[in-house]
């Protein structure tokens, strides 16, 4: 799901870091965690939220199917080791979960370091496994998720969709969509064939810029390719917009709209693209005739980028509205997961990257498939909710749990968030 970050979380633990790991089903990081902590789909916030009762001498009541998790012996061990830890450092993704169920843990985890004193401070903090490159560098330019997509789509008269493919993760999504539709983007996505208007643009490689990791190290990035005769830009297109409707955008240069940037979001504030580029002797030395290998075959004569700090001293502690993901009693429930290589709109175009995608395919527990006599292998029909059906091959592996099927995200069938599933055997 994320390799860098993984690799990161790693070298941690190699250098006597303590890893507490809170998941539903079990994962590499398993491996090097000093505790692993099991939950049922549904109850992300909740353990979380469990850990910090142990905690603090206010003790909100959580939900009467989550207090078991509060009477867990190794989870108070847990807590208690992470809350005297010198550093502490949560990081939250998004597993068999959607919008409302991420909302909720993230508060749950910034609960848990404001409770512990983990915030404000070098090496201590928040940090979110965002799927694509620059997420947080969208998030700390004002971007946040709609509620409801689909609603929000419908209703609007005009759509103006950027680099996204709506309808190829859920066709569902602009199926009611009456709105005049202009679609910016690099492919004829499934979204673009249904627009009024398509803008073409130049690719990421052949322009510069900036990205902001998950850790929050803003970055510059420069041109790879010559851009192709006759596109621009994403921001050029934008601003030549803009500057129809006498809106003030640059069209030209990047580093004036990072400037603009700087000037308008507190944390940048300061930056520029001098700064980005400054470079410093770096060791162990690479590139040259040592025959240390130190992590990169390059020198970089570009730029090391620059860290931005923590943003004040605290975060408000607010109490969750805990979402509940149950599973059915007689039926499955679908979580979804995320895969690093999907059929989303930046891998697939890539003939070289096929060999690393599966055909669309769910997993399923060895007792739920023996039940309902479907073998290893076979082809099923998947509905999810009230969507239409899909087909995907069924492999078998008990990381999944009794009754619940696992399905990733972007790999043909549309689930986002969990949701109840009939699976049938294709004869």
């Amino acid at each position: 799901e994320a390799p860098v970050l993984w690799l990161r979380v790693k070298q941690a633990a190699e250098r006597g870091a303590k890893i507490i790991l809170v998941n539903p089903r079990r994962t590499k990081l398993d491996r090097m965690a000093t505790h692993s902590l099991r939950y049922s789909y549904g109850n992300e916030a909740a353990s979380v939220l469990a850990m910090v009762n142990t905690l603090s001498a206010k003790r909100p009541d959580l939900p009467t199917d989550d207090e078991q998790l509060q009477r867990n012996p190794e989870l108070a061990v847990a807590a208690r080791m992470f809350a005297e830890a010198e550093n502490g450092v949560v990081i939250f993704g998004s597993e068999g979960m959607g919008l409302n169920e991420s909302s909720a843990l993230a508060q749950a985890c910034a609960n848990l370091l404001q409770v512990t004193g983990h915030t404000g401070k070098l090496n201590n903090g928040l940090l979110g496994v965002w799927e694509r490159a620059n997420d947080q560098g969208a998030w700390d330019l004002g971007f946040r998720p709609a509620a409801d997509l689909s609603e929000d789509l419908q209703e609007k008269k005009a759509l103006y969709i950027v680099a996204a493919d709506p309808a190829g993760d859920d066709p569902s999504y602009l199926a009611d969509a009456q709105g005049f539709l202009v679609v910016q983007d690099l492919f004829l996505t499934p979204t673009a064939k249904l627009a009024d208007v398509v803008l073409p643009v130049g690719s990421w490689l052949e322009r510069q810029g900036t990205y902001t990791s998950a850790g929050r190290h803003v970055q510059l990035f420069y041109p790879a390719l010559p851009a192709h005769s006759g596109l621009k830009p994403d921001y050029s297109v934008t601003g030549e917009i803009g500057r129809l409707l006498e809106i003030d955008l640059e069209t030209r240069v990047p580093g004036n709209i990072f400037e603009r940037i700087a000037g308008s979001v507190g944390s940048y504030a300061g930056l520029t693209y001098g700064k980005l580029a400054e470079v410093k002797e770096q060791w162990p030395i690479v590139g040259r005739d040592d025959l240390y290998y130190g992590g990169t075959t390059y020198e970089n004569s570009q730029g090391l980028g620059v860290q931005l700090p923590l943003e004040g001293t605290g975060l408000p502690l607010s109490w969750p509205e805990i979402p509940q993901s149950e599973t059915p009693r007689l039926g499955l429930l679908a979580v979804p997961i995320t895969r690093l290589y999907d059929l989303g709109t930046t891998i697939l175009p890539s003939e070289l990257l096929h060999q690393r995608i599966h055909d669309p395919y769910l997993i399923m527990n060895s007792r739920d498939a023996e039940r309902m006599r479907i073998p290893p292998g076979s082809q099923v029909r998947v509905i999810l909710g009230d969507k239409p059906a899909g087909l995907a091959n069924l492999e078998i592996n008990d990381l999944a749990p009794e009754r619940v099927v696992l399905i990733p995200r972007s790999y043909s069938l549309p689930i986002s968030s969990p949701d109840v599933v009939e699976i049938k055997l294709v004869r």
